[in-house]
Parts: structure tokens; C-alpha cells; sequence
């Protein structure tokens, strides 16, 4: 490794007429460049890919992620969105990003580009893995997937109960038409049994 000068160093540098080889860990704390697509090419801190997008500052600008100070200029540690050109941000805030979104969310935080953000930061070594955002992948989310299912009316007169109800007829439960966050049953909201729907008093 060209870094550290241990052995087993399995990753090579793919710039023309270069011979150095690194361990992954070596390279990603010294400006190694890896990219996890296509021929999966890596390439030592001399032959990286550098962004070339024209982009300024105005004044002193700030990472769009962690609102902390960024560089006045492009760098490794440093990158603008080249679409807008508005978006700066460090590499580990937008790698986290990439990791949190997944390859179906992953796009600018700012102008919400996709079709030129994810090729760029994807050939400047910024990992996007191929799954579904992790703000879906735990249960945070499950209840708004869930249909409501109980009577809300002030008195209930279902003799099964307020969490149950029938297929059709006057204990067929409504759910509210603007909001569906409340449900009656129709006898308990003195429907006709052919409503098809209702509002709840909030809305």
C-alpha cells in the first residue's frame, strides 16, 4: 500500500501508466477515490476524477446538510451540485446522504436535480447503494400506511364495538372524505344505510 506500506494492498490505482495500490481504508482517508459502478475503477490521490464545474461563492458559503463552513473552493472534501450550482457540501455529509436516501431518493438538497447530481457524485466516489430510503426501511413509517378503523362518533351504538364493523349496511364504516384520520359507523351518525359518504365535525 502506497499509503500505509503494508502488504495486501488488493485495490490499484486505474490512472494511465500508475502502479500504485492501496487498502480501501488507506485510500478514503487520503483522497482515494473509489467509484461503485460499471467497472468499479479506483484511483489514487493524484489521478482522481475532479469535479470541473464553474461555480462561485457569494461570500462565506455553507454546507446545505450541516450548515457548517466549507472551503472557498472545490476540492476532495468539498463539492457543488452541477446543476444549480447553489448546493455546496462536504463529502461526508453527502455520502450520508446517499446512504440514508438510497439510489431511488438520492438527488440534490437543494434544487432536488437527479439526472446530472447522481452521475457526478457517483464518478467522484460518493457510494449510493441500491435500496429503499432507511426512513422506510423501519417501522417509523408504518402506522400512515394503515387504514383507520374505528368508530370516533360521540356514541357508538355498534354492540361489537368501536374497532369493529360490517362489509355493508348501517354498521359499514365511513371514513371522513377530507381527511380519513376519523371513521363512524353510518347507524352511528344516523346515515342511510346507502351513504357513501361523510365529514367528519373537524372538517
Amino acid at each position: 500500500c502506497y499509503v500505509c506500506g503494508e502488504r495486501v494492498a488488493t485495490i490499484t490505482c486505474q490512472g494511465k501508466k500508475c502502479k500504485r495500490s492501496f487498502h480501501f481504508p488507506c485510500g478514503r482517508e487520503n483522497g482515494c477515490i473509489s467509484q461503485f459502478f460499471g467497472q468499479y475503477r479506483s484511483f489514487c490521490q493524484e489521478h482522481r476524477p475532479a469535479q470541473t464545474v464553474q461555480a462561485h461563492q457569494d461570500g462565506q458559503t455553507s454546507c446545505v446538510i450541516c450548515l457548517e463552513h466549507v472551503e472557498e473552493k472545490l476540492s476532495y472534501q468539498t463539492m457543488v451540485c452541477p446543476n444549480c450550482r447553489q448546493a455546496w457540501f462536504h463529502r461526508g455529509c453527502i455520502q450520508q446522504q446517499a446512504f440514508h436516501a438510497g439510489l431511488l431518493c438520492f438527488r440534490c438538497p437543494q434544487c432536488n436535480d437527479r439526472e446530472k447530481f447522481l452521475p457526478e457524485m457517483s464518478s467522484l466516489g460518493i457510494q449510493v447503494p441500491t435500496r429503499q430510503p432507511a426512513w422506510e426501511a423501519g417501522a417509523g413509517f408504518t402506522e400512515m400506511y394503515q387504514r383507520h378503523s374505528r368508530c370516533d362518533a360521540s356514541l357508538c351504538l355498534y354492540a361489537q364495538g368501536r374497532e369493529q364493523a360490517e362489509e355493508e349496511g348501517p354498521w359499514y364504516l365511513l371514513l371522513c372524505s377530507s381527511c380519513a384520520a376519523k371513521g363512524t359507523h353510518r347507524c352511528c351518525s344516523a346515515l342511510k344505510d346507502s351513504a357513501a359518504t361523510w365529514e367528519c365535525e373537524d372538517c
